[in-house]
C-alpha cells in the first residue's frame, strides 16, 4: 500500500506506551500509520491522539502530538501514513 512521510517521533515513553510525533502533514483519528526505523516496523490505526494532554480527533503541520503505540518506538523512527 502506499505511504505518505507524515513526520518522525522525537520522543518515546515507556509506561503507558506513548510516541511523541512531529508531524509534517495532518493526521486524524481513524488514520492508519506505520512507524518504521532501525529496529521499529509498527502498523497501527490511531485509536486516540493528544496535543498537551488534550485529546483531539486531528493534528495540523508542525503540531506534536502523543500517539499510543502498541509497541515501542524509538527517537528518529520516521512516522507515515498509509493511503488506500
Amino acid at each position: 500500500m502506499p505511504e505518505v512521510l507524515i513526520g518522525k517521533v522525537n520522543d518515546f515513553f515507556a509506561r503507558p506506551v506513548v510516541a511523541g510525533i512531529e508531524l509534517t502533514a495532518p493526521l486524524k483519528v481513524g488514520d492508519t500509520i506505520r512507524i518504521h526505523g532501525h529496529t521499529t516496523d509498527i502498523t497501527m490505526t490511531i485509536q486516540s491522539m493528544q496535543i498537551n494532554n488534550v485529546n483531539v480527533q486531528e493534528a495540523k503541520v508542525g503540531d506534536s502530538v502523543g500517539i499510543k503505540l502498541t509497541d515501542r518506538a524509538r527517537k528518529g523512527d520516521v512516522v507515515y501514513k498509509v493511503t488506500v
